[in-house]
């Protein structure tokens, strides 16, 4: 456990909202006029892969605003 405050966590978090309102303003303006003629369910499909994919780096890059590390623990590489 930390025992005195780090500036990681704040300008991690300032970060994490900033790549998140960069990549929902691209999928906004890119991907509407790239699928806007499909199928309203294949749309959905889209947009739920999308909204889904930002969730793969968190976990790291929650690890390294805890740790100041992006490995894992038990991470051997």
């Amino acid at each position: 456990m930390r025992t005195e405050p780090t500036l990681r966590i704040p300008l991690g978090i300032l970060a994490l909202l900033a790549a998140l309102g960069a990549y929902a303003l691209v999928i906004a303006n890119y991907v509407p006029g790239l699928i806007g003629d499909w199928p309203a369910l294949a749309q959905t499909l889209v947009y739920l892969v999308l909204g889904v994919i930002w969730l793969l780096p968190l976990k790291r890059f929650l690890v390294w605003m805890e740790t100041g590390s992006f490995r894992l623990p038990g991470d051997r590489r």
